[in-house]
């Protein structure tokens, strides 16, 4: 560094401010969907340490608001100030869900063109700060301008909310990308914004079902939407007697330096006749039904960022729908596991690819087996394609068999012959 700034010296230096009306324009085209901004948003408020969160959607035609209430701890003017700003300062502490200091604006203006944020830190005193982004403004003036919100604006939505408790409200208006209609008065922008609504709950159960079920230390969080509890949606079926929870695995990554674990989780899902109830077989298909929802479920600290999917590792196939694994990483491998912005993605890093591949090679076999299951409890089983390396193989066959059936330990046991033999 030192060396850099050498260099430098007696160089004339010149800032360049991205031009606003452009850029914040451009930045509302990365990807997020209504039920990703939405979770984006319940990101920042568990870092905020809220326990509870009401998200209200109102249909007014023109008038349609989107609006999130939280208890969490809230924020001073100042720390509200820098959390609207696009590549905020702050430090984020090693858990935090939050890393880029965009995920808010970007989030919610790709939805909205109108972003108020309003915060309370102190319950013995009134003082509440709001601020707004305003794209109209923001395209008249072509300046990265907050706009201060007064309580004669926005009592209702904004302020009373925090009349007597601590934390934030967000408000989005003006849906343009919501409700997709340019006057949206008509039943189908009402139809088109309650299907959205739904997806949003299914999607919101399922990213943050470890926090909504309680499995974190000592916490425990509430979502509502529109006054409905959010319940967690469990990927693993934990709760069904049929589902084999496989002996955890470890793997040791190194990227850049920082060295942290990998750790993977698998579970084989029952054949629908071994479910307990027709219900159950269905709520466990998942928002995106079975095929969709089998392969990796990636968490970042207790979040989940990416719901089935092989990673480019194999691809989704019928008779494996009912193998998931978990992958939990800490957030200091970010970089090595390449989340992006939205937390939607992530990539395997290509040095890890071939050993994961053989760690669920099993468990595909098993996923595979219980698919072709009937009624009466037999199988059909198939020949399987995968080739474990004999270290891998022997290393998680004991935990395999320990949960296996009986004709299901005979095929394993096959397998392992067979591929000792070469």
């Amino acid at each position: 560094m030192k060396e850099y700034e050498s260099v430098l010296q007696g160089r004339d230096a010149v800032e360049v401010i991205p031009a606003a009306r452009r850029l914040i324009s451009s930045l509302r085209d990365m990807g997020y969907e209504f039920s990703t901004a939405i979770a984006d948003l319940v990101d920042n408020s568990i870092e905020a340490g809220a326990s509870r969160i009401d998200i209200d959607v109102e249909f007014e035609g023109d008038e349609s608001w989107v609006r999130m209430v939280d208890n969490g701890r809230g924020m001073t003017p100042a720390a509200l100030r820098e959390a609207l700003r696009y590549g905020s300062t702050r430090n984020y502490a090693r858990e935090d869900l939050g890393k880029f200091g965009l995920g808010m604006k970007v989030a919610s203006l790709s939805q909205c063109r109108h972003l108020t944020v309003a915060s309370r830190t102190n319950l013995d005193r009134a003082d509440v700060s709001a601020y707004c982004w305003d794209l109209d403004h923001i395209e008249t003036t072509n300046r990265w301008e907050l706009l201060a919100v007064s309580r004669a604006e926005e009592t209702i939505r904004v302020f009373a909310p925090l009349r007597d408790s601590i934390g934030t409200v967000v408000l989005w208006r003006r849906l343009d990308r919501i409700l997709g209609f340019q006057h949206p008065d008509g039943e189908s922008a009402r139809r088109r914004l309650a299907a959205m609504i739904r997806e949003a709950a299914g999607h919101l159960s399922m990213v943050f079902h470890r926090l909504l079920a309680g499995e974190t230390a000592g916490r425990k969080l509430s979502i509502r939407i529109n006054g409905t509890p959010i319940d967690p949606w469990d990927p693993f079926a934990r709760d069904e007697a049929s589902t084999k929870r496989l002996a955890p695995l470890q793997l040791q990554v190194v990227h850049g330096g920082v060295r942290g674990t990998l750790a993977l989780e698998p579970f084989v899902l029952p054949h629908q006749s071994a479910f307990s109830s027709a219900d159950a077989f269905k709520r466990a298909s998942g928002p995106a039904n079975w095929n969709q929802q089998q392969g990796f479920y990636v968490y970042r600290a207790n979040r989940l960022i990416q719901a089935g999917g092989w990673c480019r590792i194999r691809t989704l196939d019928e008779h494996t729908k009912l193998a998931r694994v978990a992958l939990r990483f800490s957030p200091q491998l970010d970089e090595a596991f390449r989340v992006n912005v939205s937390k939607m993605r992530v990539e395997i890093p290509s040095g890890m690819r071939e050993q994961i591949s053989e760690l669920v090679a099993p468990v595909l076999k098993l996923a595979n087996l219980a698919y072709r299951k009937d009624g009466s409890g037999s199988h059909v089983p198939r020949q399987s394609s995968a080739k474990p390396s004999r270290l891998v193989l022997h290393r998680i066959a004991k935990s395999l068999l320990a949960v296996a059936t009986v004709e299901e330990r005979k095929v394993i046991r096959r397998v392992v012959a067979r591929l000792d033999d070469g």
